[in-house]
């Protein structure tokens, strides 16, 4: 007997979830034998939920092709709603719902917390004897789902994209630098990463021969505010300026930082900037030239710039939707769909599975031996294993009447079966 399917999106998205998305839907939808209507939970697990089941099947198949052209999570919606062992309610609620909608299978794409939610709903299920199989997608900007031997997993969809976003955005602020230094010698750019330092890291892809006098302080470097006006004063006094790469989680001190429902420090949502903070120490505290700090904060535009979008990216993202459904059928619940290299010096990969109770809530670290013996640079073997996550060419990007042409989903839900519900965590 056929199931229904729900696939559902959660956290900070990226400009190739939807590709992921795309990917998942188009394989259910090639095995009409095994999967019956796929249904999208509207913003994540919550939509689950409230039973708000966007109907995924009815809409036109070019809407659907569309995903992989459309970023960001505004297509099915995401959230930051997390499935904690108290709320009982919810629990029953989730196993209520995918009773209702006669739901076999169930698909997360996410990052390490929304591995956590799809091993829970994964178990939840097994202790309620429902016949569910629940599968995770990967997804995240800053690399950090699976381990730090990169036996897991090797890299995660939506990294090589904001890698890309920051090696073309360094190689123009590099320009404007140049042009600019005799008043503005120095140039800080805050890239994301609350922990983790692999986005920063990207900037070094805009200049491998590491000509540009370029520095970049990652949250791991160990370093400080007074080190780092140190290295930079002297490498304005070897260039006569610098351009600082900086991570949203480099300690500056105290920001007035917010925290998601996660328990994520939300950095864009601080008090001040990083970014800010660096370029008034550095004016403060003076500058061996002529000229002042200035500084840039890239904000999403780092997790939905389509323009930006690695080609490498968005097929790989596809192909780990497609992996995600055949490991469903032929593998059964409890597994992420990942991808691994294949050793050699020729970049390619293959698609294969682990556990979900193995990515739940991990965090990988970024390689001590990837970081220079100066702090502020990335070696070679990152540059090696970076290079190829941001492709060779620009995306295909269909446009109407000069704008970007989007997936636009029609407003089609599943008969709602059961009582109106409001999340536990989101009650007063």
């Amino acid at each position: 007997m056929r199931k229904n399917v729900i696939v559902a999106q959660s956290g900070g998205p990226t400009p190739v979830i939807n590709s992921t998305l795309r990917g998942i839907v188009e394989t259910c939808q090639s095995m009409p034998d095994i999967f019956g209507n796929v249904y999208a939970g509207y913003h994540g697990i919550e939509g689950v939920l409230k039973e708000e089941l966007l109907d995924l099947t009815a809409q036109p198949a070019e809407e659907i092709a569309l995903l992989s052209m459309t970023p960001a999570a505004g297509s099915i919606g995401s959230c930051r709603y997390k499935l904690k062992s108290k709320q009982t309610e919810d629990f029953a609620r989730v196993i209520e719902v995918l009773k209702a909608h006669n739901v076999g299978y169930f698909f997360y794409v996410g990052g390490n917390d929304s591995m956590d939610t799809a091993h829970k709903v994964a178990e939840m299920a097994k202790a309620h004897g429902l016949d569910l199989i629940a599968t995770g997608g990967p997804k995240t900007i800053d690399n950090d789902v699976g381990d730090s031997e990169f036996k897991l997993i090797d890299h995660t969809p939506g990294y090589g994209s904001v890698a890309r976003y920051w090696a073309l955005n360094v190689q123009n602020a590099n320009e404007e630098n140049n042009g600019s230094s005799p008043a503005d010698p120095v140039l800080v750019l805050q890239a994301m990463g609350r922990k983790i330092g692999f986005i920063p890291a990207a900037a070094r892809l805009a200049d491998p021969n590491r000509e540009m006098p370029l520095q970049i302080y990652l949250p791991e470097s160990g370093l400080n505010l007074q080190a780092m006006a140190d290295l930079v004063n002297d490498e304005l006094k070897r260039s006569g300026r610098c351009i600082v790469v900086v991570s949203e989680g480099f300690d500056v001190g105290d920001l007035g930082e917010l925290k998601d429902n996660f328990g994520h420090t939300q950095f864009s949502s601080s008090e001040t900037t990083v970014e800010q903070t660096v370029v008034n120490y550095l004016n403060k505290m003076g500058l061996p030239t002529r000229g002042s700090a200035r500084g840039n904060v890239s904000g999403t535009d780092q997790r939905h710039n389509m323009i930006y979008a690695s080609t490498v990216d968005l097929e790989e993202a596809y192909k780990l939707g497609q992996q995600a459904v055949l490991i469903a059928v032929n593998d059964g619940s409890g597994y992420m769909s990942t991808i691994l290299r294949n050793p050699g010096p020729v970049y390619s990969v293959r698609y294969d599975k682990a556990p979900l109770e193995l990515v739940a809530n991990s965090e990988r670290n970024f390689p001590q031996q990837w970081i220079a013996p100066n702090r502020i640079d990335v070696t070679d073997e990152f540059i090696n294993y970076a290079r190829p996550l941001i492709g060779d060419h620009w995306p295909t990007i269909p446009l109407v009447n000069g704008l970007q042409r989007f997936a636009r989903l029609q407003p089609i839900y599943a008969p709602q079966q059961l009582p109106a519900y409001i999340p536990e965590a989101s009650r007063k």
